[in-house]
Formats: structure tokens, sequence, C-alpha cells
């Protein structure tokens, strides 16, 4: 997939400097001259010109205003606000704990219809079993040194599961065949996550497919991401969570996911492979 996933991003805040520019230009203004007008240091105005400094509403306000169009604010700040949401450090999702987080996500998943979730490194959320998911979320704990509320955000995670079984949903799940294999918790908890994804195999929404090891692939193991219906895809980096809402990359994301889709092996032959998991535990 080229580019990076934060390219829309910067796009979206590289525009945005770009309507501000031209907001001043159209008035006749200097950049010095907003940034005295506003109280600013001169070098604020260039900033927010150069997208080298996102804007604040007051910002967008108050530059609209001394521009002579302050009812361009709302759709300006409307925008400021998409592009800040777009890509989001981890550290700032979780400086309260987990538990909001995995909350969070519940009207997204209510509402959704079709699900694709492809995972490459770890079991999707919606198929973690209580122990995997407090092994998993206790090392995401500890390596972002977030407050600890890993059993209370488990709890939250699991009841966000009920989409599985709830509503008119339909799930695709994809996992590279690696994910069965990372062990993040003792033999008993893979064990009991791997025997879990055996079981939810069979809901009626569910489709759970494994990319082998051995397949031959024309995609290469990606970030994991979701796709939410056809106007959402969130992938997550080890540092953030980028949501794509561009037509265009969304696009770039279903290829992505439908490609891996036409390696994946499905019933008998995923199950082998889970089984195989299994017995190698020890």
């Amino acid at each position: 997939m080229a580019g990076s996933p934060s390219s829309s991003v910067q796009a979206a805040r590289e525009a945005l400097a770009a309507r501000l520019k031209n907001i001043r230009l159209d008035s006749g203004l200097k950049a010095r001259e907003v940034a005295d007008r506003a109280g600013w240091y001169p070098s604020k105005a260039s900033r927010l010109e150069n997208g080298t400094t996102p804007p604040s509403d007051a910002d967008i306000r108050v530059w609209c205003t001394i521009c002579g169009v302050p009812d361009e604010a709302p759709d300006l700040i409307a925008a400021s606000r998409s592009a800040q949401n777009a890509y989001v450090e981890w550290k700032r999702l979780q400086r309260t704990g987990l538990r909001r987080l995995q909350e969070s996500y519940v009207p997204l998943f209510e509402r959704t219809r079709s699900f694709r979730v492809y995972c490459s490194n770890v079991v999707p959320g919606l198929l973690q079993t209580p122990e995997y998911a407090t092994a998993l979320l206790s090392k995401i704990t500890a390596f972002r040194q977030a407050p600890d509320d890993v059993a209370d955000a488990v709890a939250a995670r699991v009841d966000r599961a009920r989409v599985l079984r709830q509503g008119h949903h339909r799930f695709a799940f994809l996992v590279e065949e690696g994910v069965l294999r990372h062990r993040l918790g003792d033999a008993e908890v893979m064990a009991g996550q791997l025997g879990h994804l055996l079981s939810v195999m069979s809901l009626p929404a569910v489709s759970l497919g494994v990319v082998p090891f051995t397949a031959s692939r024309d995609m290469w193991p990606l970030e994991t991401f979701s796709i939410y219906d056809a106007e959402q895809a969130q992938v997550e980096l080890l540092t953030a969570a980028v949501n794509v809402t561009a037509p265009s990359e969304i696009a770039q994301y279903v290829k992505a996911f439908e490609r891996l889709s036409e390696v994946a092996v499905y019933g008998g032959t995923a199950r082998a492979l889970i089984t195989d998991a299994v017995g190698a535990l020890g």
C-alpha cells in the first residue's frame, strides 16, 4: 500500500492551512498584520499558514473575523477538528486508562453493518477471551505507562463483543497465521483463546480466514486495520490510531482486504491451522 497511512491527515492539515492563507490574501492583509491585530507573535500567522502549528477553534474565529469573513469560521473549524481526529496518538486516547477507549467504539460497532478486520499481530479485539485480553491490555498499559484499569477495560472489551450475536451485522475477519502462534499469555491462556476462535467460527454472522505462512501472495503483511461499512477505516500504528475517511484511501484498504482474502484459508483448513497451533503449545 503506497504512502503512509497518515498521508490523508497531513493533506487535510495542509488544505486547511492553504484555506487560511487564501482568506488572508483575499483580505489584502499581510501575515504580520493579521498577527498584530490578533495580538499574536508575528511568527504565529506564518506557522498557521504553513501548517506547522494546528489552529485552535479560537485561532480560526479570530483569523476569519480579522480577514472580514467570520461566516467561514464554522466550516473551517469543522475541517480542523476532522484533521485533528484523523491521527490520534494512543497516549491521548489512553491518558485516563483503556476502559473509556473500549467503550468509545460501541456506537460505531452498533451502527456498522459490514465489518472487515485484518490483524497481522494479535487476535482481533472482538474475538478475544477475557484472559487473552487481560494479557494483551496489561502489556499495552505497561508499555505506554497508562493508568492501570485493565480489569475494567477487559470487561468493556468483552461486553462490546455482543455485536457478534446481536443485530444485523456481518463480520469478515482475516488473521495472519503468526497471530495463532504469538504467545501473549501462557499456554493455558493461548489454548483458551485458540479454542474460542474455533467456537466463534460457527457463528452465522462470522467469517474467519487465516493467511498461511505458506501462502503464495502478492499482498505483504500489513498493519492491523478495520473497515467499517464503506465509510471509515481505522489503522493501528504503534504510536497512534489513524482514522481514514477519504474514499480513495478506503478503497485501497478494501482492495488490500480482498487480495488477502483470496490467499486465506477457511473452514476445515483454517480449523486445522488453529488446531496445529494448539498442539504446538506443548
